[in-house]
């Protein structure tokens, strides 16, 4: 492994490429995200993305969300686009709320761990989002730790959990931690929270109402 550091503030287009030459080369790269660090592989590699599953022990039952560089790739990925995505969308992202879909069927299944649902948001830290527009492709964002541990917030901490396992690690200072993103489950009615994040459910929910009344 080897340590690329990168201002969050204003990230080196050429430190970016060279991360990226990785991932295009099947690797998996450890970054910053606006909750905590993820483990990055272009989500279209089929091998990169069981790698995340071996090093971190992950069961594969359990599905790995990705993080797109613009609303544009959404069509790409899903069956459908329901009206409430947008509304969220247009209030959350880029941020830290994982919007979960119906998967096309060439979405790579160890993502949707056999579901059809794929779990995609649109990251506000610069760093993930240079990635994913500089691949031309979505990258995972499953969070750099062994599973079932504690995420990790620094670069030293997934140094110490992962340095053996990964490619490379894009140091770009501490995340602000605390809780991750908040994943939304679209394919329900009405849709559901599955897992309680960084975005409290009262800011969703004035959403929802909104779109209800509207």
């Amino acid at each position: 492994m080897f340590t690329l550091k990168i201002d969050p503030e204003h990230p080196d287009e050429a430190l970016i490429i060279r991360a990226v030459n990785i991932l295009k080369a099947g690797g998996v790269v450890a970054y910053p995200t606006e909750t905590f660090y993820a483990l990055g592989a272009g989500a279209e590699n089929k091998m990169a993305v069981e790698k995340i599953f071996s090093l971190k022990g992950r069961p594969f039952d359990n599905p790995i969300s990705i993080i797109i560089s613009q609303m544009s790739e959404l069509s790409h990925l899903v069956e459908h686009i329901p009206d409430i995505a947008c509304r969220l969308a247009e209030t959350f992202w880029p941020g830290a709320l994982t919007l979960v879909f119906r998967a096309k069927p060439h979405i790579n299944p160890l993502l949707t761990a056999g579901s059809g649902k794929i779990g995609i948001r649109i990251s506000s830290h610069p760093i993930a989002t240079a990635l994913a527009k500089t691949l031309s492709q979505p990258i995972t964002a499953t969070s750099a730790n062994l599973s079932g541990q504690k995420e990790c917030a620094t670069p030293d901490e997934v140094a110490l959990c992962l340095g053996y396992h990964i490619d490379a690690l894009i140091d770009g200072g501490p995340t602000a931690g605390g809780a991750g993103s908040t994943i939304m489950d679209l394919t329900t009615d009405p849709p559901e929270i599955t897992r309680a994040g960084i975005i409290p459910p009262f800011l969703i929910e004035q959403v929802l109402r909104t779109n209800r009344h509207g």
